[in-house]
């Protein structure tokens, strides 16, 4: 008898040590019941409980959750069918309100996100649906998170994963896409097209102001040049009119002095020029001579006579040589 008591009362200190001291391992928490009724949360690591009064409730996972929403169809705004599925990230931030606010925390969060994702996605367009999903997800994760704030957990992120079209708008959305793929390559092609004539026309038209430029700059050395003649020209006569008019003097001034060879020299000069201009004649086949041709050579004598008289004075002032 004394050996099965001894038991029972070992069995009864067992079960109480096991009954009181309780471990929550780390990213978890624990509530604590006493008689049915809520009393506090265990966090992670070593407690001591009142036994066969206190006892475990319900042990929650605070670390954040990743739950898979399932695939459902969805009617978007211009009547387009469309598959869509996604994915949802959600942590317990209050221990007490996920246990106890709601029967099934993941069942609640999971069908209150497939309810949002039809909302939101059937007022949209498909074109929307499709190209705008960031703003899809932002919408979805606001209104979700709201909702489920009273159950103390936060809804951290909400991704939509595949939108799947039915076949046949798959097809005739490639045709669009194909169509104005052609329509931009149209534009671009006629854009480049616009261009080269643009390039070109500009091109003829520096090549006409180079062309005009060249002209006018050869009509100014051209000008230049004609100038540069007309001077030398005028050059030229002043000195032949000085020459002339330094003969003149010579002559006059031998005149002067009782000469008659310097008149005969003039008359000479104009006998010999008028000679030559029938000589050049392109209309003269024959040339006569004039029976006052002795008379012509007797005044080049003269002539000769009257150099040989003005330069003898410059013979007479050079010194003589000794011998």
């Amino acid at each position: 008898m004394t050996e099965i008591t001894l038991t029972l009362l070992v069995l009864l200190i067992v079960f109480t040590v096991y009954s009181t001291i309780k471990t929550v391992p780390q990213g978890y928490e624990h509530t604590v019941e006493r008689f049915g009724r809520y009393t506090h949360t265990l966090s992670p690591g070593f407690h001591i409980i009142m036994p066969f009064i206190d006892r475990i409730g319900v042990r929650v996972n605070v670390m954040e959750n990743v739950m898979q929403v399932p695939s459902q169809d969805v009617i978007t705004k211009d009547n387009a069918a469309v598959t869509v599925d996604g994915i949802v990230f959600y942590q317990v931030l209050n221990t007490a309100k996920s246990a106890y606010e709601i029967s099934s925390l993941e069942q609640g969060v999971l069908n209150l996100t497939m309810t949002n994702i039809r909302t939101v996605m059937g007022s949209m367009d498909l074109d929307e649906l499709l190209s705008h999903r960031e703003v899809i997800n932002a919408r979805l994760l606001s209104v979700v998170d709201e909702a489920t704030s009273p159950w103390g957990t936060k809804v951290t992120r909400i991704e939509i994963k595949d939108i799947r079209p039915p076949r046949d708008l798959v097809d005739s959305m490639g045709r669009q896409m194909k169509a104005e793929r052609d329509k931009r390559a149209l534009i671009l092609e006629a854009e480049g097209e616009r261009q080269a004539a643009i390039l070109a026309a500009e091109g003829d038209r520096q090549s006409k102001i180079l062309k005009a430029e060249g002209v006018k700059q050869s009509m100014i050395l051209e000008a230049e040049a004609r100038k540069e003649s007309a001077e030398r020209d005028a050059e030229a006569r002043e000195r032949l009119a000085a020459a002339e008019a330094q003969a003149t003097m010579v002559v006059s001034q031998a005149i002067a002095q009782g000469s008659t060879q310097a008149i005969n020299y003039f008359v000479a000069q104009k006998y010999v020029e008028a000679l030559k201009a029938m000589a050049e004649s392109s209309n003269q086949k024959l040339v006569l001579m004039p029976m006052e041709i002795t008379s012509v050579v007797s005044t080049i004598a003269g002539i000769a006579e009257l150099t040989k008289e003005a330069f003898q004075p410059v013979v007479d002032q050079q010194p003589k040589k000794r011998t």
